[in-house]
């Protein structure tokens, strides 16, 4: 049971929020549990129109003139699960479990990003034996799907000089820098027939890929299912006469797709040729992302017979647009070599009778760099006679080498460790960029345990890296 783990109050709050569902945009229920909370403690609480919840603590009785430092989470989780799970996120707890030094998710999502960092704020407001000055523990909402909490905070409504985002998710670092990003979405309209009913149908599946976080895992050239099924989708209709039915992937915008799904209809004389090429097919995709991902496989499946197909001209528009759209990364940063600079995931795609949609994120450092891969996604897609509506932009979170609080928590982290934090920027995005530019000359860090594989199924929370986050964060407030 991971409510036994130290630090226990921590661990206690974390298995709470394991119980509640919170996805984007319907975090009502974890945000009653934070105000119950908050006042079962006799603490001050605040909620604003959109949701966003805070929490105030007085300074501990000696330290009252010690600035007011913000520790900043969100509620809201990715909710992913395995094809064939069945899970309700609606209604279903995460099912948590331990390997060695993780803690895991049963087929799901873990939602340690954001979890154990709204977890770490409850633990800092229960605590009485942390030595700190005033507290504002804010609980923002919807950051995954468009951060429209953090967008609609009112600029009156903190006071601290310091925020501590509590966001990040690697132990060895201090981060003081994201990239900002955009969201694209696409309508593209096909013409649908009715299917041949003397052909067989087939529903094609690209399934076992690592997925990951679009932001922090973008680098890693893990593939995209939508785009891989595209690629295979496009080879059958250039070697078969097969004709396509639907086409799905993607769960979530800031989520590599993991699984993408496709019906199509062929004629019965192909069908022994049509699954060796497949074979053929999945040899490849093998040789190419068996590092990244060893799981990767096509599967074929006869299903009953579909009723509606793409034309002929609508399916290679389909096709040719999803193929030409960027994904990826575009460059890396020029200063900081190993910091993707550019980047989009195409991220989900569906489609329903005809009405087909695409939803891609850009990410970038730079605000001309984003504009300009804005384009390249318009006009890519809108050679299809896609229509492409941007949305949702969001600033970066310019770094700050000289901030007050980056030196007290350098300093805090290597007294503690013994060794220099890694001081860095990140492609992911986070809410500080915005909040920074609601409330100007805010100091701001953000810190976080190691969490692997977020957004997917595999996510995992390294158990002593959260025993040595909840340390630094402990230590760091006696020291502010």
């Amino acid at each position: 049971m991971i409510g036994a783990l130290e630090p226990s109050s921590l661990w206690k709050h974390f298995n709470e929020l394991c119980k509640i569902p919170r996805p984007s945009k319907g975090e009502q229920h974890v945000s009653r549990f934070i105000q119950q909370t908050a006042h079962k403690l006799n603490l001050a609480v605040q909620i604003d129109s959109i949701g966003n919840v805070l929490v105030k603590k007085d300074a501990c009785s000696e330290n009252k003139n010690r600035p007011t430092v913000i520790l900043q989470s969100h509620l809201d989780m990715v909710q992913q699960k395995n094809s064939g799970v069945d899970h309700d996120f609606q209604h279903d707890p995460i099912q948590t479990y331990i390997d060695g030094d993780w803690v895991k998710a049963k087929d799901t999502t873990l939602g340690a990003d954001n979890g154990i960092g709204v977890a770490a704020a409850l633990s800092v407001l229960e605590s009485t034996d942390i030595d700190h000055g005033p507290i504002e523990a804010l609980f923002t909402v919807d950051e995954e799907t468009g951060m429209s909490g953090a967008f609609h905070l009112s600029p009156e409504l903190l006071k601290g000089k310091f925020l501590i985002n509590l966001d990040s998710e690697n132990d060895d670092e201090l981060c003081i820098g994201c990239a900002g990003g955009i969201n694209a979405t696409a309508q593209l309209t096909t013409i649908c027939e009715i299917a041949d009913n003397h052909r067989t149908s087939f529903q094609i599946s690209l399934k076992g890929l690592r997925g990951g976080h679009s932001g922090i895992d973008i680098h890693l050239g893990r593939a995209n299912a939508i785009k891989q099924l595209n690629r295979v989708l496009f080879e059958l209709v250039q070697n078969f006469d097969i004709r396509i039915s639907s086409f799905s992937g993607g769960s979530a915008r800031n989520a590599i797709p993991r699984e993408a799904f496709a019906t199509f209809v062929i004629a019965n004389s192909y069908i022994d040729e049509l699954k060796a090429f497949i074979a053929v097919l999945q040899n490849k995709l093998y040789q190419e992302y068996s590092v990244t991902d060893p799981e990767i496989r096509l599967e074929l499946t006869q299903i009953p017979p579909v009723k509606q197909v793409l034309t002929s001209p609508a399916q290679e528009n389909l096709l040719r647009a999803i193929y030409a759209c960027p994904n990826g990364v575009m460059r890396m940063n020029n200063q900081l070599p190993e910091l993707v600079e550019t980047s989009n995931n195409l991220a989900m795609l569906e489609c329903n009778e005809g009405e087909n949609t695409i939803h891609c994120l850009l990410r970038s450092s730079l605000e001309s760099a984003r504009d300009d891969l804005s384009n390249a996604v318009l006009c890519a897609l809108s050679l299809a006679e896609a229509h492409v509506e941007f949305s949702g932009a969001y600033p970066g979170w310019e770094p700050d080498p000289d901030s007050e609080l980056l030196k007290i928590l350098q300093s805090t982290y290597e007294d503690l460790f013994q060794k220099k934090p890694d001081i860095r920027a990140i492609h992911a995005g986070l809410e500080c960029g915005i909040i920074g530019a609601k409330y100007p000359g805010l100091d701001m860090v953000s810190i976080g345990p190691t969490i692997c594989h977020p957004h997917s199924p595999d996510e995992a929370v390294s158990i002593r890296s959260v025993q040595k986050f909840w340390r630094f964060l402990s230590a760091s407030l006696e020291k502010i």
